[in-house]
């Protein structure tokens, strides 16, 4: 699976207000593989996957548990 972090403005407000991480990913991909990938990478557990059609992309929104913040999760890809 391939999974970027979005870093706009719009994705970092999202990290720091609502404790969402954007990524983009391939459009074949489900919410449960989403999921998976990013609770065995980072070492957290995942409230919630939304994802958005958008010009041929996927976007992926995910929520963190409350006991997990998406700023250290941002911190260590870098984006903050």
């Amino acid at each position: 699976m391939n999974l970027k972090p979005i870093a706009t403005e719009k994705a970092v407000m999202k990290i720091e207000s609502e404790n969402v991480l954007t990524f983009m990913t391939e459009l074949k991909t489900t919410k449960s593989e989403i999921k998976k990938e990013i609770e065995e990478l980072f070492k957290v557990k995942i409230e919630k996957v939304s994802t958005q059609r958008r010009n041929n992309k996927k976007i992926a929104y995910v929520k963190l548990n409350k006991k997990f913040l998406a700023i250290d999760v941002a911190t260590k890809l870098g984006m903050m």
